[in-house]
């Protein structure tokens, strides 16, 4: 139990740590640039409290359940030798977590109601739902996909930087002969993929895994499948915008 209290101040303490550095900045902005007493300083303050525990709890979580159980997990279905138990399980947790991740969800919804006040789609609510679906099952489906990627390069050993390099110039490519109105969104989707959801669950399944192989470093190839996260969703998104 001691032991417990102790980690759980050691992350309260590393969660201050981390948002220090933005209050300070907002602070000097608004004091001192603009000059301008801060609006609403006790509801600020409350909610400063309250993002601060929500924080010390999330990463208290990872540290408690997610991380263990998705190392655990990557190393029981290397240990079946089924691999396509492991890329079925991978590919379900890229899909899952992605399409339950806050980020993705906030900037469909958003996307979705530009482009009907645009007139790109239809402006009633059920046409811009299915935009926005559209857009979050896009991109679940390509960080399923990444995920089975990174998979099959930590089994057979495929250097990361081929992958990213090759991912990037297709980027390059399809940019060129995508919509306009997509490019932004798709780039965007690149990044709000690896968030609070995907990447401590992907980590932790990319280091179980080249744990419990023989031959694999877990410092060299168990990183990188947040990487390959973030650069398919911009493929897949700019060839939904093609399509679409």
């Amino acid at each position: 139990m001691k032991k417990q209290i102790l980690l759980f101040l050691a992350t309260s303490l590393s969660s201050i740590r981390d948002l220090l550095p933005i209050i300070l900045v907002i602070a000097f902005f608004q004091l001192l640039v603009l000059q301008q007493p801060i609006p609403n300083l006790i509801d600020i303050l409350i909610g400063t409290l309250l993002v601060l525990f929500g924080l010390t709890f999330f990463i208290y979580g990872l540290e408690m359940s997610l991380f263990p159980l998705g190392e655990n997990l990557a190393q029981a279905f290397a240990q079946r030798g089924n691999i396509w138990w492991l890329l079925l399980f991978a590919f379900c947790l890229g899909f899952g977590t992605t399409i339950a991740e806050p980020a993705l969800i906030a900037i469909a919804d958003e996307a979705a109601s530009i482009a009907a006040s645009a007139g790109f789609i239809d402006a009633h609510i059920s046409a811009q739902q299915d935009y926005a679906n559209g857009l979050r099952f896009t991109v679940a489906i390509s960080v399923g996909i990444a995920v089975i990627i990174g998979v099959l390069r930590i089994i057979k050993g495929w250097p990361i930087q081929y992958l990213i390099i090759g991912g990037y110039i297709l980027v390059i490519i399809l940019t060129t002969f995508a919509p306009k109105e997509i490019i932004g969104i798709a780039y965007d989707s690149g990044g709000v993929t690896t968030s609070t959801i995907t990447v401590p669950l992907v980590t932790a399944l990319g280091i179980g895994l080249a744990t419990s192989i023989k031959g694999r470093n877990p410092m060299i190839d168990g990183f990188g499948l947040i990487a390959l996260a973030s650069l398919t969703p911009m493929i897949f998104v700019m060839i939904y915008g093609m399509l679409i």
